[in-house]
């Protein structure tokens, strides 16, 4: 495996900045260069090792490690940023000749494996280095983790190997044999990383022993259901394909995991150390579009800061004057919701669209957005509505809260016309995402610098809620909903989930429900893909038209563009596969409304042949190339 070879045995100790602080701390903003410590001297005290585990921060980035495939669910059916070659989304991929997941994982790991080795002869007291060690644990699952899911079963890297080592010429780990090992090393980090409550003021944003427990409960509530809807499915022989279905003596079941992934997200949420965002009195409906582009106290209309964001457990941390994101998030990162998305959002009564008393139906362009959950429009731009702009781009000139529109002096007040024009560009096509976007003054194109959320406390709780209602077959009490998914519920303006709301109604279930508020809340949070594989669902889901508006009998059809009078909000040239002409099928697992006759076309079905092989990933051929050892994944 000359090249999980060649990453691994790279040179890891790079000049970088170490950024993780939540509150900004020089000390860990302007690291001194390992690269200009030889390995020795640089292990030999407790300081050291802090600085070492300050660095295994810089890896992490804005979104999903590098990945470009499936960068914030962007490709998913859940959201309409369907460019006509969207080969990932519609299972088109190909066996790529390098993969940055691949790479980049295993050059991380030899950082980690260097400092837990290198510990072990600390000649100091051992306790002194106990959290940069927990720390390394944790990030030693984190990477195997990222490779699990993206691969199945890949070689485990547990130890920092030379040029000559001969694991790097094994073949692959089982899924199980990977999964043994990462609830080994996060059981290390538990018992060697503080609590968040412990941490002085200095420490704030380090991993806690809650972020390690939380990382415990998603792989094992990702496991748990990956082997009961999924199975063996994906393994191969290990003879031929594949990594085999080998499963380590005391494996835990089923259920276990369930017992425990529910257990580990109880035990955070009790902790106290976190607590959900919740400024609705303060910022109103839109309060959740706030919390993922919070940098300074101008970045929001009350003055908070990042230090008010109490619900990430883990997190990348930027900073507009050392660290910028660096990437278009503002203009072109937006996860733009398809039709399904929109209906997927509740209505305040607690109810989906199909079943409420307050759904104002299709109508007009606005009355969708009446009575709806509030994360529908902190993360979907209203029609007609008028936004602070972002910056230098024309269209608008930066907030300037508590000033209204027709008093800022700004030529270019950003007034939003869902244009209905240009299908292909990714633009234009209906509805317009406002996740991860700033409307701070000069803060767009490469200059955002918000964090990114690794690990929150509403994904802990939604982890909760999964695993109660799978241990139940199906059932879940109407506490167990009240000290998790209701919390999250509350926050956004939606009546709680009780077993007496959905009762009525045969196509609603409590698994359902779970899963469509784990669809809402983490949206554009890169999941999507993951949920759908490890619910077996993905062939199905993704194998459907992606839709967006309604145009037939709505005020779409004929409505003039205020801001160009004389055209039209909707160009049908520019959707030559028109509308829906019979009603798509509801999800096969909830009583989501089912797209009707009339709604725009952006992908055809037809085009869409997601199957069981693109649950994982093909091994890169270079990889295979310098090891024969490794065998690539059935059907690719």
């Amino acid at each position: 495996m000359k090249n999980i070879n060649r990453t691994l045995r790279t040179k890891c100790l790079l000049p970088v900045l170490a950024i993780f602080m939540l509150t900004g701390c020089d000390d860990y903003l302007d690291q001194e260069p390992q690269d200009a410590l030889t390995e020795a001297l640089y292990f030999e005290t407790a300081e050291q090792f802090e600085n070492s585990a300050n660095y295994l921060y810089t890896r992490l980035g804005f979104d999903y490690e590098g990945d470009q495939d499936s960068q914030g669910d962007a490709s998913s059916d859940l959201s309409g940023n369907i460019p006509a070659t969207d080969a990932y989304g519609q299972g088109n991929s190909t066996t790529p000749t390098t993969d940055n997941i691949w790479q980049n994982n295993y050059t991380y790991l030899r950082a980690v494996n260097q400092l837990i080795e290198k510990a072990e002869d600390y000649p100091g007291n051992q306790s002194d280095i106990e959290g940069p060690v927990g720390t390394a644990y944790f990030f030693r699952a984190w990477h195997h983790n990222n490779l699990l899911k993206r691969f199945g079963g890949v070689p485990i890297a547990i130890k920092a190997f030379d040029v000559d080592s001969e694991e790097l010429y094994a073949p692959r780990n089982s899924r199980y044999e990977v999964v043994a090992q990462m609830i080994e090393d996060l059981d290390m980090a538990i018992a060697l990383l503080p609590s968040q409550n412990s941490l002085s003021t200095s420490d704030q944003g380090k991993i806690s022993l809650e972020a390690a427990k939380s990382l415990k409960a998603r792989v094992l509530l990702y496991e748990a259901t990956w082997e009961k809807y999924v199975g063996t499915t994906t393994d191969g022989d290990g003879s031929a394909t594949g990594a085999g279905s080998n499963k380590p003596s005391g494996y835990p079941s089923i259920e276990n995991m369930f017992t425990e992934a529910k257990q580990a997200a109880l035990e955070v949420i009790n902790s106290g150390a976190f607590e959900l965002w919740d400024y609705r009195d303060e910022l109103g409906e839109e309060h959740l579009f706030y919390l993922y582009n919070l940098e300074d106290g101008g970045s929001n209309p009350i003055g908070l800061t990042k230090a008010e964001n109490k619900e990430f457990i883990f997190q990348t941390v930027f900073d507009f004057s050392l660290r910028k994101i660096g990437k278009n998030l503002t203009h072109a990162k937006p996860i733009t919701p398809s039709r399904k998305m929109m209906d997927m959002y509740l209505c305040t009564d607690g109810l989906p669209v199909q079943h409420s008393s307050v759904f104002e139906g299709y109508d007009t362009m606005l009355s969708e957005f009446q009575n709806r959950d509030f994360r529908l429009k902190s993360f979907v731009s209203e029609p007609l509505k008028e936004y602070w702009g972002w910056g230098s781009n024309t269209n608008g000139g930066g907030a300037q809260y508590g000033v209204a529109f027709s008093e800022s002096g700004v030529a270019f007040d950003y007034r939003y016309v869902p244009q209905l024009t240009s299908p292909g560009a990714g633009r234009n096509i209906g509805y317009q995402g406002r996740k991860f976007t700033t409307e701070y003054i000069l803060r767009e194109t490469n200059q955002e610098s918000f964090n990114y959320p690794q690990i929150r406390l509403a994904e802990v709780m939604l982890i909760y809620a999964e695993a109660a209602v799978e241990l139940g077959n199906g059932a879940i009490s109407d506490g167990d909903l009240d000290i998790s998914i209701n919390k999250i519920r509350e926050r956004a303006g939606v009546a709680p989930l009780t077993n007496a709301l959905i009762a009525p109604f045969s196509d609603l279930t409590m698994l359902g429900e779970i899963r469509r508020e784990r669809a809402i809340e983490l949206d554009g949070e890169n999941f999507r893909f993951d949920d759908l594989k490890r619910w077996g669902t993905a062939v199905e889901e993704l194998s459907r038209n992606v839709c967006t508006t309604y145009i037939e009998g709505t005020e779409y059809e004929t409505a003039e563009n205020p801001k160009n009078p004389g055209t039209n909000i909707w160009l049908p040239s520019a959707f030559p596969l028109g509308l829906t002409q019979d009603e798509e099928p509801v999800s096969t697992y909830s009583g989501i409304a089912s797209t009707k006759p009339g709604a725009l076309i952006l992908d055809p079905s037809g085009n869409r042949i997601f199957s069981l092989k693109n649950y994982l990933d093909a091994i890169p051929t270079n990889q295979i190339d310098q090891n024969p050892n490794l065998l690539q994944n059935p059907n690719w």
